[in-house]
């Protein structure tokens, strides 16, 4: 009876663990595509920026698909820098689809939700990313009023409203 409880326990446990590998593969071949995006966007940055450490990347989508990937230059300054993306996943061709900023020449993410705090008072469930709007380096804030969902656009080198409020049907 002993014996036919180990069987039955390292049955369970050896399916639990296949259930958890298949799992994890699932996962990450729904997130290759993602994933090879970023790290081409990455490259691209480092090859044409000064980009020597990467800290952070965001992918944003609006008129079109941009990565933001936060970094430190070879000084060890903080910079930004703006990859633009083709429809099929691969960097634009072309002069502009890479666009790095110091830091310090725009509005941090602290100082930007300082603004949006004093604007917005009844602020709920906000999310805040870098990105592009119309042409221009933008904070993209997502957010909750009252009963409405929206997205509003700010300009990166002066915090100014370039874009919105653009309010999402309810449910």
């Amino acid at each position: 009876m002993l014996k036919n409880k180990k069987k039955w326990i390292l049955l369970a446990a050896l399916v639990l663990m296949l259930i958890v590998f298949g799992l994890y593969r699932y996962y990450i071949y729904v997130t290759q595509d993602i994933r090879a995006e970023e790290t081409a966007a990455i490259l691209k940055a480092k090859q044409v920026t000064g980009l020597v450490k990467v800290t952070d990347t965001q992918k944003s989508v609006w008129d079109s698909i941009c990565w933001t990937i936060e970094g430190l230059d070879k000084d060890n300054r903080p910079i930004l820098v703006w990859v633009q993306m083709d429809g099929n996943g691969k960097v634009k061709a072309g002069e502009g689809a890479v666009h790095e900023e110091l830091l310090a020449n725009g509005l941090s993410e602290n100082q930007i939700k300082q603004k949006i705090e004093q604007e917005i008072p009844d602020l709920d469930k906000t999310r805040l990313t870098l990105g592009m709007y119309s042409g221009e380096y933008a904070w993209q804030l997502f957010y909750r009023s009252k009963d409405h969902y929206y997205y509003q656009f700010y300009r990166f080198s002066d915090g100014q409203s370039i874009g919105g409020p653009f309010t999402l049907p309810n449910r």
